[in-house]
């Protein structure tokens, strides 16, 4: 795929996961596909194409009017997409979430071959998780 295809990717990416269709998102990745998303929070960690249809409904499902994402930068090479971008929201709590991203897209054949996903993880603890943390190792 072009650099400009897999740019098109991540901006139409984005549009799904404002749309909340976790099913469709789900169709985006490769049947090796997996995202990651960083940190130590209730959310953290690595999830295959089989766990992305569950997991994205429920994370989705937090925002009942979706996630607003506003591209900042988009930067391609060969296979891999970075994109900074930020998502504003009203969660089901009623607190307003704005929160800053770092995706990083690998893909292959057209499809989502990883995702990794950086972010403010205290805003993911206080907001999306209740103030609840995972365990101490």
């Amino acid at each position: 795929m072009s650099i400009e295809t897999n740019k098109q990717f991540v901006r139409d990416f984005l549009v799904l996961i404002a749309s909340g269709d976790a099913e469709a998102l789900a169709r985006c990745y490769h049947p090796e596909g997996k995202v990651t998303t960083m940190g130590n929070t209730l959310i953290s960690g690595s999830r295959g194409v089989s766990e992305i249809r569950e997991f994205a409904g429920s994370v989705l499902e937090l925002f009942p009017n979706g996630l607003d994402y506003t591209i900042k930068t988009l930067t391609a090479e060969g296979d891999t997409v970075a994109c900074e971008c930020e998502a504003q929201g009203e969660h089901v709590s009623g607190k307003h979430y704005h929160q800053f991203y770092h995706f990083l897209f690998r893909m292959r054949d057209g499809k989502l071959l990883e995702l990794k996903e950086y972010m403010d993880t205290e805003k993911v603890t206080d907001i999306l998780c209740g103030g609840q943390r995972p365990p101490s190792a």
